[in-house]
């Protein structure tokens, strides 16, 4: 029995190799053939012999593999080659690969279960020739071994295994209940169909700049926002920040019959001027205006001049004249404050509302 004592000490010693890290998973079915020696149990009384076998399996992981095989070995007795002792048999053989990216070869090891079915002759005590015995009973496997991968097409694997097989009717051996033998082999592995194409990995999402995004729909993107909470109508510079239709100048009123500008006006009229710097894609329309005091042809002509006094000192003050249209006049034609009271007398206060300039916003 030293050689099961040094079987299983061998197989312990595998046991505890490294696992490695796993590669690509190919699912492939394949066949599997191997020749090999049966090295047998001393306690059969039988001589060494050749085993084959033949089997389909596939990797169920990335790292477990499970085969069904057949296996068939016919060794003769030691001291009557004359009488026969064959041995046939199926397992199903659960493989743990320890696969290792790069690497040709990778081991694995190997537990199987099955069942053996043995033929044994044996001397009769009478003249009527030798008797034979055919019985069949479990066995199991555990064992270790290495691999190629399956880039060639076709993979090589080189295995020793321990099978125990529990046939406790033995002739030749009739005071053993299970007897052990060491399977060395080599064999090929034959994957079916081709082989899986690697799928793609899809690109990582990349996640969109701030100069991609307008969150508020405003026609800004979010870099360059700094109203981020603006609102659907209005009307937005190029900082995305809301600016009035009309730019106020409320205040840059002109006495009667005049058109040059007031020093009330003229501090108005500056933060007009760096209203239309700070938004330096606005475009605005001078428009003038006037009470009804007067005939229309007058009025007119006044409130070009008005228009043209504003006009001038826009663009003496920094503001492009590419970004002006005008000096427009519209006479008494828009008034926003009534020139006479219901009963028809004058209104002093609404004439003096009407007498203004606008900076009407045109983008």
């Amino acid at each position: 029995m030293n050689k099961k004592i040094l079987t299983a000490a061998l197989l312990g010693g595998l046991a505890f190799a490294q696992a490695a890290s796993a590669q690509e998973f190919d699912d492939r079915w394949y066949l599997t053939g191997s020749a090999g020696f049966n090295f047998q149990d001393s306690d059969r009384t039988t001589n060494d012999a050749p085993f084959v076998t033949l089997g389909l399996g596939k990797f169920i992981s990335p790292n477990w593999s499970l085969d069904g095989e057949l296996n068939y070995q016919n060794p003769n007795f030691d001291a009557d080659q004359d009488l026969n002792w064959s041995q046939y048999g199926a397992s199903l053989d659960l493989r743990r690969h320890f696969v290792q990216e790069g690497r040709g070869w990778n081991p694995y090891l190997l537990f199987g279960l099955g069942y053996q079915k043995s033929e044994e002759e044996y001397a009769a005590v009478n003249a009527n020739g030798p008797r034979e015995r055919k019985d069949g009973g479990f066995a199991a496997k555990l064992g270790a071994g290495v691999q190629t991968t399956f880039d060639k097409r076709v993979a090589v694997r080189a295995e020793v295994a321990y099978r125990a097989d529990f046939d406790d009717q033995s002739v030749a051996a009739s005071n053993e209940d299970w007897f052990g033998d060491v399977l060395a082999s080599v064999g090929v592995v034959i994957p079916l169909g081709p082989a899986p194409v690697a799928a793609v990995p899809a690109p990582a999402p990349v996640a969109p700049s701030c100069a991609d995004l307008d969150d508020d729909g405003d026609g800004v993107n979010n870099c360059d926002d700094r109203c981020p909470d603006s609102q659907p109508g209005q009307t937005i510079g190029p900082d995305g920040c809301p600016v009035p239709v009309s730019i106020d100048l409320k205040g840059v009123n002109f006495d009667f019959d005049k058109a040059n500008l007031r020093p009330d006006a003229v501090a108005i009229l500056g933060e007009a001027s760096e209203i239309l710097k700070r938004y330096p894609d606005l475009r605005v329309e001078v428009a003038g205006h006037t009470d009804s005091k007067g005939s229309d042809a007058y009025n007119q002509k006044l409130s070009e001049r008005r228009a043209t006094a504003v006009y001038d000192y826009l663009t003496q003050n920094g503001v492009e004249a590419s970004r002006l249209q005008g000096p427009i006049g519209y006479g008494e034609s828009r008034p926003i404050a009534p020139n006479t009271n219901a009963d028809g007398s004058d209104n002093p206060e609404g004439r003096a509302k009407n007498r203004r300039t606008e900076l009407n916003v045109q983008n």
